[in-house]
C-alpha cells in the first residue's frame, strides 16, 4: 500500500521542524485512511482485537518494532483494542517518521 513502509525512521534533532499542513495532507495520502491527525501534532487509531490476549500480542509486536526503528508511539491496551497514537515529541509536532511507523503497524 504504501512505499512508507519500506523506509526506516531517522533521528530528529532539536532544531527540526514540525510537518506543515500541507506536508501533514500528503504523508497522510501515503498511509491507511483509518489513521486520524489531531490537531496537526499527532496521528491515531484504534485497533481492534478478538480478546485481551491477542490485544496484548499485538502490543507486543508494535513494541517490538518501536524499538527497531527508535520511534516510540503511545499505546492503550484494552479488552478488545489497542489504541496507537504517535507524534515526534522532541519536535513537539508530527515529522516523516511519525508516518513510517504507523505504515509499519498497519503492515503488522
Amino acid at each position: 500500500m504504501s512505499e512508507l513502509k519500506e523506509k526506516h525512521c531517522t533521528p530528529c534533532e532539536k532544531e527540526t521542524k514540525p510537518l506543515n499542513t500541507e506536508e501533514i495532507k500528503h504523508f497522510k495520502e501515503k498511509i491507511n485512511g483509518d489513521w486520524e491527525v489531531v490537531e496537526n501534532k499527532k496521528i491515531r487509531k484504534s485497533f481492534s482485537c478478538e480478546d485481551f490476549n491477542e490485544a496484548i500480542a499485538f502490543a507486543q509486536k508494535i513494541a517490538k518494532l518501536a524499538d527497531e526503528e527508535d520511534h516510540h508511539p503511545d499505546l492503550g491496551v484494552h479488552y478488545g483494542s489497542v489504541d496507537v497514537e504517535i507524534s515526534t515529541h522532541n519536535i513537539g509536532g508530527l515529522s516523516p517518521n511519525d508516518f513510517i511507523l504507523a505504515a509499519k503497524i498497519d503492515d503488522i
